[in-house]
């Protein structure tokens, strides 16, 4: 095994080169159409070295987006897509945690069934109870508006799943330490199991963001008004008419501008997960 070890080594970096070159390759080819003219792609022939109209795309993106699809400039719908986003995972983890808090450390009846009838809407994925949840929603108002792109997206069986079985293992003795010391059921929460639960909260941020970055049957299905598309629903009616009109490129210009934020928010989230992470070997 000690002889074949440089081998293997070797091996797992190919591979790891490939499957790096897989994920990779079709973002490339993306960036690359967002940087030539609409007419390069009359051949049916992607180039594969940028083009000279990167900025030019870019800023009629930006500015102008592509008006005879029916989509308004990509920046209002960034805007709508973040909200949307930081929305929805700031919601689930804010019910979430509080969810699992009271299911761990209260004691009251039916709390085992009340914990089981929330795994089990996992069961049920938003398809299924879309018509409801839209009559819900449409019966209190909230068409066309931030409340029905967010509200009824924030419950998650999943993230409140996560934080019971965290808070399952944190030690009986932190809190009868804290009630010794006077420390009610809110001060125990805020001060010692919020803080050791930072890994946590910024895995299920950066899932819950990416989640929420990428819905689009229910905000299509909630929102007829303009000013609130998200970028996805830009990017699919784009996509609808390129074939009409070779405006490619503007669609794989919209598609990159639509990856940065979520790329950004991993990015910057990485750093506090790696950073849990070491602290909790610690």
């Amino acid at each position: 095994m000690v002889e074949n070890r440089p081998f293997l080594n070797v091996l797992a970096h190919l591979v790891l080169i490939l499957g790096v070159t897989i994920v990779v390759f079709p973002v490339y080819i993306a960036f690359i159409a967002s940087s030539h003219g609409p007419n390069d792609f009359l051949s049916g022939v992607v180039p594969l070295v940028p083009g000279p109209h990167l900025i030019e795309n870019y800023s009629t993106m930006l500015s102008a987006g592509m008006t005879s699809s029916g989509a308004p400039p990509i920046g209002p719908m960034l805007l709508n897509s973040l909200i949307m986003a930081v929305g929805v995972a700031v919601g689930k983890i804010a019910i979430s945690i509080l969810s699992a808090f009271a299911i761990v450390y209260f004691r009251f009846p039916f709390r085992t069934l009340a914990f089981w009838m929330i795994f089990i809407t996992l069961m049920l994925p938003v398809e299924v109870r879309i018509v409801p949840t839209y009559k819900v929603v449409a019966d209190l108002g909230m068409l066309n508006n931030y409340g029905g792109l967010i509200i009824p997206l924030i419950a998650s069986a999943t993230a409140t799943f996560l934080f019971r079985q965290f808070f399952l293992t944190v030690p009986d003795e932190l809190m009868e330490a804290a009630r010794v010391d006077g420390a009610g059921p809110l001060k125990f929460f805020r001060d010692i199991l919020l803080p050791l639960s930072v890994t946590n909260i910024a895995a299920l941020f950066i899932i819950l963001f990416v989640l929420g970055w990428n819905q689009y049957l229910w905000p299509l299905i909630v929102t007829t008004d303009q000013s609130l598309y998200t970028v996805v629903m830009g990017i699919q009616r784009m996509a609808a008419v390129a074939d009409a009109e070779p405006r490619w490129n503007l669609v794989m210009a919209a598609v990159i501008l639509a990856a940065l934020p979520p790329v950004l928010v991993i990015v910057a989230m990485q750093r506090l997960f790696v950073k849990g992470l070491v602290e909790t070997e610690k």
